[in-house]
């Protein structure tokens, strides 16, 4: 499989966190997928810095900016691996 293929399959994979493999996985993993995923199909972080109360935003934006420059590919690579990495516990 190309790498657009297994990017695919790792979100598939990740989208099913009820009950998948990935159900159990930290908050800050969830962010390094989140992170990944948003460089990877959007790009540089390209919205506006949430307000000091919402937590969460604030949280995943500062993890998707750190991330300003990375390339696409690079990006889908790092969150497939980190899928399987995350499968395994």
């Amino acid at each position: 499989m190309g790498l657009q293929e297994d990017f695919d399959a790792a979100s598939k994979e990740a989208s099913e966190t009820k009950e998948g493999p990935l159900s159990k996985i930290s908050n800050e993993q969830k962010l390094t997928l989140y992170s990944h995923f948003k460089q990877a199909t959007t790009g540089d972080c390209n919205t506006a810095k949430p307000g000091m109360l919402d937590f969460t935003g604030k949280a995943k934006w500062d993890a998707w900016d750190k991330l300003k420059g990375m390339s696409k590919e690079d990006a889908m690579k790092k969150y497939v691996d980190s899928v399987a990495e995350f499968k395994k516990g």
